[in-house]
């Protein structure tokens, strides 16, 4: 099977939420469960991704990401949001609102 490449990945039609993250990061592990939650929540109208920092860290340099939990929304290839720290379901919920 083909692997997916990251351009592949955020190419979509569909929003792209990357939750880039480490093993080792406390905020992180509090963060998870957010995300698990919005992604119940939104169902189809997302995808969600995770990308641990440690396990890539071509992708990770090549988007800059220098704090865990770093939050990025991609629609179409382009980047719409971006930060770094635990972010609220309702600011994503937000950013998310503004792609549909």
């Amino acid at each position: 099977m083909a692997q997916t490449s990251f351009q592949d990945l955020i190419n979509g039609e569909k929003p792209v939420l990357i939750d880039f993250f480490a093993t080792w990061c406390g905020p992180c592990h509090a963060y998870s469960p957010i995300l698990k939650q919005l992604k119940e929540e939104l169902g189809d109208g997302m995808r969600l991704v995770k990308i641990d920092v440690d396990r890539n860290p071509e992708i990770t340099e090549k988007l800059g990401v220098q704090a865990m939990p770093t939050t990025m929304i991609f629609h179409r290839g382009e980047l719409k949001f971006r930060a770094a720290g635990v972010q609220s379901p309702q600011t994503l919920k937000d950013e998310l609102a503004k792609l549909s």
